[in-house]
Order: structure tokens, then C-alpha cells, then sequence
């Protein structure tokens, strides 16, 4: 698998021990998609929402929500839509992956940027499941300099992408194109964006139903 972050030398990720919460169904979500407040981000607990279809984000600066929106977003691995243009700037680009996991989040985690959500807890979090061979970034590069990448969370033909950053034009698309291209090649069938944006429609991404959602999710597992 392209995906093998610092465990790359067996081909396996490491699974760390097991989640110690019971964690809620994704149907008692309320309007918002939270089914839940509380828990942990250790990597058994983070990795069980996932495979039983949450994700964590925090709704207040110490609060840690676990989600499930309906409809949830996806972009469908066979059908993102790639402009000639894209094409084109991609060449100007180098794609490299998991050279600069924490790198790529904490510029995701910019506070400049709206909404930000990703703390220290996260960053670390998350890096602790890049170690373990769970978490992946794709890096965009010019010039040696860093100027875009996205970052997530990869199991068995699954892939959540959490968030994505540029710092010139296209460079987060481009990120995004190498990602779709390497889970196509690696027999990944599921790309779960949580919300679809304006911008990740113009690219193919869609809403489904949480129904939907979950039915893929548990093929893909």
C-alpha cells in the first residue's frame, strides 16, 4: 500500500490498545451531527470512532465532540472533476508523502485561518497515529519551499481527509489530485470529506445520506 507512514517497513500500521469508552451510535446524532460529548484522543479511541463512523472535533476550546452530519460529504474516488488547467499547474509542482506529517497540520492548524479547530491535542494526536502508521500526509512542494498539503487518516480501503492548506494557487488542489490518484491505484474505495464546501463540490464531491454513508463505510472496512 502507498499509505505506510513510519511503518512502511512491514506494510502493516501498528494497532495501539483498544478504545476504553463506549462509543455512542452514529444515529443518536442531534440536528448538528454531534452524538456525543467527551472521551479522549488516544489512538484506540480515535480509531474506533472512525471505523464506527464519527470523527472528533472540538465545538468549545475544551469540549470534544464527536460527530456524525447528515448528509455527510465524499468525493467520489472515480470522479473528481480535474481541469486541463490543473493538469497543467500540477507540473509545476512536486507531490511528495509522509516527508512533513507535523508540518502539514500545523499549517492547517494556522490560527489565521476561519474556523480553525486543530489544538495541540490534535497535533499530537494525530502525529501519535502517523507513527503508528494511521495517519498520512501529502505534501505539495515548489522550490523546496512547502506551499500546500492535506493530511488524514487511512484504514483498510477507507480515507478521511481531515483538512487541507495552500500557500499559492492550486497547491491544495493539486494535493488533493495526488491523493485521489494514489487511492485509486491502492484499491481505496471511500473518501470521506465530513462536509462538502463550495470549493470540494467544483472538484466532484457530494452529499450523502448517513444510511449511505455507513454502508460504504462498513464495505470499504
Amino acid at each position: 500500500m502507498w499509505f505506510g507512514g513510519r511503518a512502511r517497513c512491514s506494510g502493516v500500521a501498528i494497532e495501539p490498545p483498544p478504545c476504553k469508552w463506549e462509543l455512542p451510535s452514529p444515529d443518536v446524532a442531534d440536528d448538528h451531527g454531534i452524538v456525543g460529548l467527551g472521551a479522549d484522543l488516544e489512538p484506540g479511541t480515535v480509531l474506533a470512532a472512525y471505523r464506527r463512523g464519527l470523527f472528533p472535533m472540538r465545538v468549545q476550546r475544551d469540549v470534544l465532540a464527536w460527530w456524525s452530519p447528515n448528509p455527510r460529504g465524499i468525493l467520489p474516488l472515480d470522479d473528481m472533476h480535474v481541469s486541463r488547467s490543473l493538469r497543467r499547474s500540477a507540473r509545476h509542482f512536486d507531490v511528495t508523502l509522509d516527508t512533513a506529517f507535523e508540518r502539514v497540520m500545523r499549517e492547517c492548524a494556522d490560527p489565521r485561518r476561519d474556523h480553525g479547530w486543530i489544538d495541540e491535542s490534535f497535533i499530537e494526536a494525530y502525529t501519535t497515529l502517523h507513527d503508528l502508521g494511521w495517519a498520512h500526509s501529502v505534501e505539495v512542494w515548489r522550490d523546496d519551499e512547502l506551499v500546500g498539503g492535506l493530511y488524514g487518516l487511512r484504514i483498510a480501503r477507507f480515507f478521511a481527509g481531515e483538512s487541507m492548506f495552500h500557500r499559492v494557487r492550486d497547491a491544495s488542489k493539486v494535493a488533493l489530485m495526488a491523493t485521489v490518484d494514489l487511492l485509486r491505484l491502492d484499491g481505496a474505495e471511500l473518501f470521506d470529506v465530513q462536509w462538502t464546501t463550495p470549493h470540494l463540490c467544483s472538484l466532484g464531491a457530494v452529499d450523502v445520506s448517513r444510511d449511505e454513508y455507513l454502508r460504504r463505510l462498513a464495505s470499504a472496512l
